[in-house]
């Protein structure tokens, strides 16, 4: 236009060709924006790729048992379920976590409260010394961007609690822990890198109406010993095997019975590339009822964190392989002691290796 002007030619026709091709841009560009929204939002809800050793099936049915550990115990009662002997000891009470907060809560005292405490330490304490752990206390309440990373947004939004500020509830330490490296481009060197956390855990328990209603199986606040890894691509599976047996560990110390489930791909959850799940024998139910569950969930949550590592012999960065598994959920476990250790007389033995936690008790009851 100015080369056109200098000549003394007429620049109205390149003026307007100018003006309609800015307008052009601008509507390009406000396409490309929607366009990167409307990408954003199904890579959100499209899932993990399942390994290939995942059994097929719809649902629960499927699962596979990989083995059984312990034997059940046979007793010369009807054993009873725990909120029955929690209830009958004046130790466990639903009525006054009502009052608080609704249903779905409970308020332990006396000895199932200190039974649920030494079990917390002992599991910190078993993964710390034993398994190669490092203890971190986290934040329970985390942005959405960590909510997001660890996929538990926006899947899983309806089974969260968010403040008025923005904020989420977490609902299990794997959250703050694995969020942790989010952004980060690790020292290869430096992983595996293996982290726990005992923590309150929040879940609305939106859709589980009928479910569980009595007793402490299916709480909105929890406590909960997790582990996460953050790995290298060829650790994952091998880390997997080891985090899994890190967890039925503290099964075997407390002589509780387990047994191993390979989740079937319409049981393996959003985020997960593989998952083990650990049930507990519960006598007062007659039922094996899952205590710990752990998946590898390869690069899936690194991507949509952002969190990498620079390979041996540099290159370009690499994707982190994120791991998470309960070890274990110490609610569950109080309800796997109190059944598997109840007497006749509605007491409960301390497992040995708790008593220690419990300045040498032996029993908790008449």
């Amino acid at each position: 236009i100015g080369t056109l002007r200098k000549a003394g030619g007429d620049s109205a026709a390149l003026e307007a060709e100018g003006v309609a091709l800015r307008g052009e841009v601008e509507t390009l560009e406000a396409r490309a924006v929607a366009l990167e929204s409307e990408i954003a939002e199904a890579l959100a809800v499209l899932p993990n790729r399942l390994d290939p050793l995942v059994p097929d099936g719809a649902d629960e049915s499927a699962n596979v048992v990989v083995h059984q550990w312990g034997d059940i115990p046979n007793f010369a009662f009807t054993p009873k379920q725990h909120f029955e002997l929690g209830e009958a000891l004046g130790q466990m009470d639903f009525e006054t976590a009502a009052k608080l907060s609704g249903a779905r809560f409970v308020v332990l005292r006396g000895g199932l409260a200190r039974l649920e405490r030494a079990l917390g330490q002992f599991m910190l304490d078993l993964h710390v010394l034993e398994h190669g752990y490092t203890e971190t206390n986290v934040p329970v309440l985390v942005n959405e961007a960590a909510m997001y990373g660890t996929d538990k947004l926006p899947k899983f939004a309806d089974q969260s609690f968010r403040t008025d500020d923005g904020r989420w509830l977490i609902p299990t330490a794997e959250v703050p822990l694995t969020a942790s490296v989010a952004g980060d481009i690790l020292d290869v060197d430096t992983l595996p890198r293996r982290i726990t956390a005992l923590s309150a855990c929040f879940r609305s328990e939106a859709g589980s109406a009928g479910r569980d209603v009595r007793g402490m199986l299916r709480q909105h606040q929890f406590a909960k010993v997790e582990m996460v890894s953050i790995t290298t691509a060829e650790q994952s599976t091998e880390e997997h095997e080891r985090m899994t047996r890190c967890a039925e560990t503290v099964l075997e110390r407390l002589s509780v019975p387990y047994r191993r489930l390979a989740l079937c791909a319409g049981d393996t959850g959003f985020g997960a590339a593989r998952t083990f799940d650990l049930e507990a024998w519960l006598p007062g139910q007659q039922a094996w009822r899952e205590i710990s569950s752990c998946s590898n969930t390869r690069d899936f949550q690194a991507r949509r964190m952002n969190a990498r590592y620079r390979p041996v012999g540099g290159g370009a960065p690499a994707f982190a392989h994120t791991l998470n598994g309960s070890g274990l959920a110490v609610g569950r476990t109080l309800i796997a002691v109190m059944e598997n250790y109840q007497t006749e007389d509605g007491a409960i033995t301390v497992p040995e290796v708790l008593r220690p936690y419990l300045g040498g008790l032996e029993r908790i009851g008449a």
